[in-house]
């Protein structure tokens, strides 16, 4: 089975088909290893019915007894040895079946953490979601044909092969029975495979949804929204109910094939031959052959229709991997070297200018407008931004993403001790909700601001000192105490057992922890109170001298803090100053801040 550390190579991304093929190919010895077992333990199955024939017709004659133990004894040895057969065909199929679901596990997330950024502009939460807790298990499972369906195969050959000898209409009888089988349930196959696709459609559509219930419950309940959002909810999992059903009506249908239809074929068989053996054509022993026979290919037929039924699903799954595959990374075609010193970052698009070692407070009416500019000059879309001399995309990605960094105020964190969630992901590829992006790892209050520091391996976690320092500069060494067991106390997932409050804080502690060149970092006060608010920003100003930051923000406590207030009206710059001097000249920006002061009073 595939090692925890090893390369999952490259997967064949040309379609379904292809997927399945290509996790066959990665464990060749295995595969065969299944197939040959598969095929040894079907095979000695029906030799079974041989052993019996030749007992009854040698063994069941007086004076013969020696002869009719010797079979029978034949038949006991024959049994424990495809018993242990069996035993290493399951054993084998087990560890095939898991090579594929962890490469196929280790491929997804591998693929999620190349596209970093890119991957929640270009894919719902849900879709991913539901390949990794659905579509791998599928797919795993679909390589169920490596084995028994293999198997299948090569038994339906042997047995006819054994009846060619006693009838030739019994021989074509069982030939033609599986193309009636597959002419019967192929239409319900390719059915099903719709009704699937469907399903896993509105399935990931629904899983998106109660993620966003999960994680804007407080909110909902604030606003009163709670039921209007449930009863959207309700009506989706109905949907995706009713449609499971018809997902169920037709598997139904290709599993009752595959118990009724073997049956039916067993009947018809066994009837032939005893109209044969009441004419004296074949023998007793025989005819107990060709019921035996028969009864063991009921297993290999009902395998065709399961194998058939998991393909179909199995494929479904298969291309909505490929399809997440297909999505590519953002590219870093970039040849031309950052700025060996800090350098302005320019958005001509909206005007607004980063110079070096200076705070910014980034003010619009619109936080759609705010948030686009810093997606610019933070290079998560297309943009014309100049990072002093040089455009900004043709910076290598790397570098950029070593020296500037976008903080959202929304961005992931991910469950472990607090120490952990603030110094181990400080400096690891993160994106999600967020933008953390492998940036270059520097202590609060480095004095180096000309090339960015290296980023450091997860287990090489700076001093807790470092840790408590970034706490205290962004207000947050309450939750230290609160916590029982400090740095070193567990939080959850999102750090859904604290407040919103204390959630942003520790957000704002990591992106001052990672300490970049550029730091931009949109809304980081917005769910705080006024107090809190006010010491964050005294704090971030002297945690931040002399490196460059641009805040969004319309809070008058940090933007009378900030040395350069930008002010946007329909995404451009409309005027620049202090804090001070944009109140006294811009009655829109007086407008705007003032409504924001009444707010935060009423807060």
């Amino acid at each position: 089975m595939i090692d925890a550390y090893e390369d999952p190579g490259t997967p064949d991304t040309r379609g379904g088909w292809y997927y399945l093929w290509w996790l066959v190919r990665r464990q060749p010895g295995r595969s065969l290893a299944g197939a040959l077992l598969g095929s040894a333990w079907l095979t000695l199955m029906a030799g079974t019915p041989y052993m019996m024939a030749r007992a009854v017709d040698d063994g069941l004659v007086p004076g013969r007894m020696t002869v009719l133990a010797g079979w029978t004894a034949a038949i006991f040895v024959l049994g424990a040895v495809n018993a242990w057969i069996s035993i290493m065909r399951h054993r084998t199929m087990t560890r095939v079946r898991m090579d594929a679901y962890y490469r196929t596990v280790k491929v997804v997330v591998g693929h999620a953490v190349r596209l970093g950024a890119a991957l929640p502009r270009r894919v719902g939460a849900g879709e991913v979601v539901t390949i990794g807790v659905g579509d791998v298990q599928t797919i795993a499972q679909a390589l169920t044909v490596v084995g028994p369906g293999v198997g299948a195969v090569v038994v339906y050959a042997v047995v006819a092969g054994l009846l060619v000898p006693i009838s030739p209409l019994l021989t074509g009888v069982v030939l033609l029975g599986v193309p009636v089988v597959a002419l019967l349930a192929g239409p319900l196959a390719r059915r099903l495979q719709g009704r699937e696709t469907e399903y896993r459609e509105r399935q990931s559509v629904l899983t998106a949804r109660i993620g966003d219930l999960a994680g804007g419950l407080r909110v909902l309940n604030g606003l009163g929204g709670k039921g209007l959002f449930a009863d959207a909810f309700r009506k989706d999992s109905q949907h995706l109910r009713a449609q499971g059903y018809r997902v169920g009506a037709v598997a139904s249908w290709v599993q009752a094939l595959g118990v009724g239809l073997p049956t039916v074929y067993l009947a018809v068989v066994t009837w032939i031959a005893a109209r044969m053996a009441a004419r004296g054509e074949i023998t007793v022993g025989q005819l107990v052959s060709v019921y035996g026979y028969v009864a063991v290919l009921v297993g290999p037929v009902a395998f065709f229709l399961d194998m058939g039924y998991q393909l179909s699903r199995g494929v479904v799954a298969a291309r909505r991997v490929v399809r997440l595959l297909h999505l590519a990374p953002e590219p870093d075609e970039g040849t031309q070297p950052a700025p060996a010193a800090p350098a302005v970052l320019h958005d001509p698009e909206s005007g607004v200018r980063i110079r070096p070692g200076r705070l910014h407070a980034l003010v619009g009416a619109s936080p759609t407008e705010t948030a686009t500019v810093i997606d610019r000059l933070g290079r998560y879309i297309r943009s014309n931004v100049i990072w002093g001399e040089t455009r900004l995309d043709a910076v290598p990605l790397t570098e950029v993403r070593a020296r500037i960094l976008v903080a959202d105020n929304d961005a992931d964190l991910f469950a472990g001790t607090l120490s952990d969630v603030i110094a181990g992901s400080a400096n690891a590829p993160q994106r999600g909700a967020g933008r953390y992006q492998m940036c270059g790892y520097r202590r609060v209050g480095a004095t180096s601001h000309t090339q960015p520091a290296p980023a450091i391996a997860h287990h090489e976690a700076p001093p807790d000192a470092q840790t408590t320092q970034a706490l205290h500069a962004a207000a947050a060494t309450d939750i230290l105490q609160a916590l029982p067991n400090g740095l070193g106390s567990e939080i959850t997932a999102q750090a859904r057992n604290l407040s919103g409050g204390q959630r942003q804080r520790i957000r704002l502690a990591r992106a001052l922890l990672t300490d970049p060149e550029i730091l931009l970092a949109v809304e980081p006060t917005s769910a705080l109170d006024a107090h809190t608010e006010s010491l964050v920003a005294e704090r971030l100003r002297t945690a931040r001298a002399g490196r460059t930051t641009l805040l969004t923000t319309t809070s008058p406590l940090m933007l009378a803090r900030a040395d350069e207030v930008i002010y946007l009206v329909d995404g451009k710059v409309a005027a620049t100053g202090t804090h001070e001097g944009l109140l006294e000249d811009e009655p829109g920006y007086r407008a705007l801040v003032a409504r924001d002061s009444e707010e935060e009073a009423v807060r």
